[in-house]
């Protein structure tokens, strides 16, 4: 997937048309089009501060069970919502952007375990249910 192309295909109607995808994007099977796309944003956008949610857990708040057609739609679309809030089934934030989502987790106090210089978001205490 073409990240320049990405955004235009995921917020565009999409449909299989004897069985090509026209306007969207197949992760694992699952269709990420505009509705997609709006169902996991507006799902991030309720998590509230200091709590987090895992990849799946957005999944199956909106019916789906493609935690990484949710990851997709994070790396896309993300930086419209509290990214940070969004974490791996660990409790361990998206690769690359630890030291970023350190710094809102502290300014929200989201409680989180460490484990020597590495830590995680402390799920048991942090999740959010919408």
């Amino acid at each position: 997937m073409k990240p320049n192309t990405a955004r235009s295909l995921a917020r565009s109607s999409s449909e299989l048309v004897n069985g090509v995808l026209v306007n969207g994007v197949l992760v694992d099977g699952v269709l990420v089009n505009g509705e997609f796309v709006d169902g996991v944003l507006a799902v991030v956008s309720s998590i509230p501060a200091g709590h987090a949610m895992a990849y799946g857990e957005v999944a199956a708040a909106i019916g789906s069970r493609a935690p990484r057609a949710v990851g997709q739609v994070m790396a896309y679309h993300g930086s419209e919502v509290a990214w940070w809030r969004v974490v791996r089934a660990s409790g361990h934030p998206a690769v690359g952007h630890e030291a970023r989502a350190l710094e809102h987790y502290r300014a929200e106090g989201t409680p989180l375990r460490w484990s020597g210089d590495v830590y995680r978001v402390d799920l048991a205490a942090a999740r959010w249910r919408p």
